[in-house]
């Protein structure tokens, strides 16, 4: 056990591990203190946890990890230079001390959805862990680490990013041995610069695991994936029509996703056509780790998507689509051109803002509105102040509370066929409370 305020720097990762396996649970917020937790006083713009470590011990905590030596009143603070380098460097050799099998996963639209059918047909022959939700980020990646027990054997493990670099860093904690990109969007271009620059950041994950000769899975049908990838040797990819990939036949999606490979035709419960990559992700990994297509097939059909994306639900009479976990360009476009498949009596879409656009931010919502004008559903209504700005005869409000008072006094047709889509800040699924 730990003496009394014991440094970082005196303290080895080692150490800390040796305590994180007697105390594995990890928390960093004191509202969900678990007994005998470890509880990371991690700090951000607004907030600083190394004020709540003793409540944290309080609650049941074992230890607390901080980095302000004032809050160090007891034998249980361990205190450490930096919280969260801790966290991080901790969660790396874990991964390391584990004999799991790591795939890296990213891309622009579809990671999470990905993930989960990747976990949902790999669990089918192994012990899995997957990242839960979408903690993807600096400090999602290690929490995802550190729940690799110790019969895991294979981890999934989602990335995001934002910015250049980012991909590259999550790399050099979660060592892939594995990894797949779902595709190159319009996403982030605030932070990334531009959409060759999400190309970049996004290729990262190719970049780790080629220079350190690992395993890559790719869409074959991806002209970058494919033109990225070359002629490294590594490489397993799915194909519609290519020979030399794994072939996974697109049946369509009417408006579940259908797919054959190997003579079993696959149903999912899944919409639109850009689903499709997704199931085949999924289904190349579970063949290339020898999962018998019968229970890969099993997997697919039986996964329900959650959280808001790409729900299909019934609401007082109504269908809907409910797509509104996040929105940009790619997936907004994709996600209008599915509706327009799609046969309902009354179709309504209800669009939100797309975030994280930079300066391209007017001249795509603008295409987002005339594509919606061009598909001319039988109503449109854009909500947000980007959507708000742009010049087109679709019906626009500047804020959802502008919204909801319309909605109010102005009920919707009766048997409807809705799609509710925006970026996750809209939260456009309150529209529910209204229809």
């Amino acid at each position: 056990m730990p003496r009394l305020f014991l440094y970082f720097y005196f303290m080895k990762t080692a150490q800390l591990h040796s305590i994180f396996l007697e105390f594995s649970e990890i928390c960093t917020d004191t509202r969900k203190i678990k007994e005998n937790s470890l509880f990371f006083a991690l700090k951000g713009d607004n907030f600083n946890g190394n004020k709540y470590a003793s409540e944290a011990l309080k609650n049941g905590a074992a230890y607390a990890i901080i980095d302000e030596k004032e809050y160090a009143t007891s034998d249980k603070h361990i205190l450490v230079d930096d919280v969260l380098m801790a966290l991080q460097k901790l969660a790396s050799f874990h991964r390391n001390y584990s004999n799991a099998k790591v795939i890296g996963l990213t891309g622009s639209n579809g990671k999470t959805t990905t993930k989960e059918l990747i976990n949902t047909v790999l669990s089918k022959k192994y012990r899995t862990i997957a990242t839960k939700g979408n903690l993807n980020n600096h400090i999602g990646v290690p929490l995802t680490l550190l729940s690799i027990k110790k019969d895991t054997e294979i981890a999934i493990v989602e990335m995001g990013a934002n910015h250049q670099k980012e991909i590259e860093f999550l790399c050099s904690l979660a060592q892939p041995d594995f990894g797949y990109i779902t595709n190159f969007g319009k996403a982030h271009i605030e932070g990334f610069g531009s959409e060759e620059g999400v190309i970049k950041g996004k290729s990262e994950l190719y970049d780790f695991l080629i220079h350190n000769n690992k395993h890559v899975f790719m869409n074959a049908d991806d002209s970058i994936q494919f033109q990225k990838l070359g002629s490294y040797i590594k490489k397993y990819g799915f194909s519609t029509n290519q020979k030399e990939f794994y072939k996974i036949e697109f049946l369509g999606a009417n408006p579940f996703v259908k797919a054959s490979v190997e003579g079993y035709v696959i149903e999912s419960q899944l919409i639109g056509s850009y689903n499709f990559t997704n199931c085949a992700a999924a289904i190349l990994m579970g063949k290339y780790f020898n999962v018998p297509l019968d229970k890969i097939k099993t997997a697919i059909e039986s996964y329900s998507p959650k959280n808001n994306r790409s729900q299909i639900i019934n609401h007082n009479g109504h269908q809907i689509i409910l797509d509104a976990y996040n929105a940009n360009p790619t997936s907004m476009t994709a996600a209008l051109n599915n509706f327009s498949q799609m046969k309902g009596k009354h179709k309504i879409a209800f669009l939100g803002d797309m975030f994280e656009l930079g300066s391209i931010a007017s001249t795509e919502h603008l295409n987002i509105a005339n594509l919606a004008s061009e598909l001319n559903f039988d109503e449109t209504v854009l909500v947000g102040e980007n959507f708000n700005r742009t010049e087109t005869n679709l019906k626009k409000y500047s804020s959802f509370n502008n919204l909801k008072e319309s909605l109010k006094d102005n009920p919707l047709p009766p048997k409807s066929l809705i799609l509710i889509k925006g970026s996750r800040g809209m939260a456009l699924e309150r529209i529910l409370d209204y229809i």
